[in-house]
């Protein structure tokens, strides 16, 4: 079929994940039709560099043919398997073995689902039933950090803090709650001791104005904050939040959707930070993409209490593509990828991307530059002193990311000027220097933006 006729067919039938649908109707869809390693190609043979990896997701790369056998093979050995009525298959339950041996601490029980926002949505399920187990149904208040994200499903989309994602839909619950970010490069709070300081403070305020510890259910965060622009917070934010929220009794949930395997450097976050949550969730680099899943580790005791709460009885959650065999073979087969060197390259990578885009910090866009391994982002102003956000009539979000593609590169443009890159950790330290190379184009056009260029100081 041409690519103008599927441009047609998609206009009419298919509704993209957040987007303008009527915008999208007049753009039309950008085709890809084959890719390789970190490199993709379109339906006009152009080549690109993703520097995105699809959506943080694509870990080990396109085209990995140890991936494509392994759910070949599943496909043809046994294509489903219901985890239900106490069946399964052996991917799955080997998956789950790995995962909890190479998890932070005692992290040792694992569900499986189809992807990050039921990840969270099944955490906020084992935290309830949790509660009601310990015998404190009145811990229903769950608190998480603003300009965060933890997926787009009703209840995640209540967690997540960021307004496009609550704007008609009714969310956030009044059980949702959120206290300020971390965010080093406009926090008033000043240095990092102080922002740590400020943000276990903010905890303490929220916990107290919901009626004190013995209301508070949860706090969520992430180690990176992805989608409200790559917030690293500082060195040490992670484990004081931890440890204060095990002083009030409150369970501490990591969504590692993005951060985890090898997107930071090691294969979980957590790790780096030496610390153990209570619940973690992962997805998208579990199985690089290749194939939905996602999964909730908990640790041995969160499972216990809600083993033992339920008895007899069974604990009524479940899907019913939970712990899919193919999903599951595939997960097999990236894991073995990260373990046979991706993380080292990742890391190896990661540090020459961080060089390579702190190079850019003398343009005059570039306000700051940030990231840890294979996460990175450069924020844009147009005065460095007053750290002024690029004008909305430049609209960042699409010409910034038209002219990276028009160079040969995709990216995460942010509407309010930040760029964003989390590229396959098989890339070649000649397709790092790329990524740099095209993203100085990408500023240097944008700073010949006659609306740039008008608010520039």
């Amino acid at each position: 079929m041409l690519a103008n006729s599927l441009v047609e067919l998609d206009r009419a039938h298919l509704v993209h994940p957040v987007a303008s649908w009527r915008g999208h109707e007049a753009a039309g869809v950008r085709l890809l039709t084959s890719g390789k390693g970190a490199r993709i190609t379109d339906a006009q043979g152009h080549e690109l560099i993703d520097g995105f990896a699809g959506l943080w997701c694509v870990n080990a790369g396109y085209g990995q043919e140890s991936v494509v056998a392994a759910a070949t093979k599943q496909m043809q050995d046994l294509a489903y398997a219901t985890g239900y009525f106490g069946l399964g298959a052996e991917p799955a339950v080997r998956l789950a073995a790995r995962l909890a041996d190479a998890a932070p601490g005692d992290l040792n029980h694992v569900y499986f689902g189809l992807g990050g926002s039921d990840a969270v949505d099944t955490t906020v399920r084992f935290v309830r039933y949790y509660w009601h187990a310990r015998g404190k149904p009145a811990k229903d208040q769950f608190i998480s950090v603003a300009q965060g994200y933890h997926g787009s499903s009703t209840v995640g989309a209540g967690l997540t803090a960021l307004p496009a994602f609550h704007a008609g839909f009714g969310v956030p619950y009044d059980w949702q709650h959120k206290i300020p970010s971390h965010d080093t490069y406009r926090n008033p709070a000043g240095s990092d001791a102080a922002i740590i300081e400020a943000s276990r403070g903010h905890l303490l305020a929220k916990v107290a104005e919901l009626g004190g510890p013995e209301r508070v259910a949860a706090f969520y965060i992430e180690p990176i904050q992805g989608s409200g622009g790559v917030l690293v917070p500082p060195k040490g934010w992670m484990k004081a939040m931890r440890d204060l929220c095990a002083e009030l009794d409150i369970l501490f949930i990591a969504d590692e959707v993005i951060t985890g395997f090898g997107r930071t450097g090691p294969l979980f976050a957590c790790a780096e930070e030496g610390i153990v949550p209570d619940m973690m969730t992962t997805a998208k680099g579990l199985t690089s993409g290749y194939v939905p899943m996602g999964a909730v580790f908990l640790s041995d005791r969160v499972y216990s209490t809600i083993a033992d709460g339920a008895g007899a009885a069974a604990v009524g959650h479940g899907q019913t593509y939970s712990a899919h065999p193919v999903s599951a073979a595939v997960g097999l087969a990236v894991l073995d990828l990260y373990e046979g060197g991706l993380l080292e390259n990742g890391q190896r990578m990661g540090a020459r991307l961080m060089a390579g885009l702190r190079g850019l910090s003398d343009h005059p866009l570039v306000g700051d530059v940030r990231g840890r391994g294979m996460l990175a982002a450069i924020e844009l102003v147009t005065d460095k002193a007053a750290k002024t956000p690029l004008p909305a009539a430049a609209q960042p979000a699409t010409r910034i990311f038209d002219r990276a593609w028009q160079a040969g590169l995709v990216v995460r443009a942010f509407g309010w000027g930040v760029i964003g890159y989390a590229p396959p950790l098989c890339c070649t330290e000649e397709e790092i220097d790329q990524i740099v190379a095209r993203t100085r184009v990408v500023l240097d056009q944008t700073l010949d933006d006659p609306d740039v260029r008008a608010a520039l100081r």
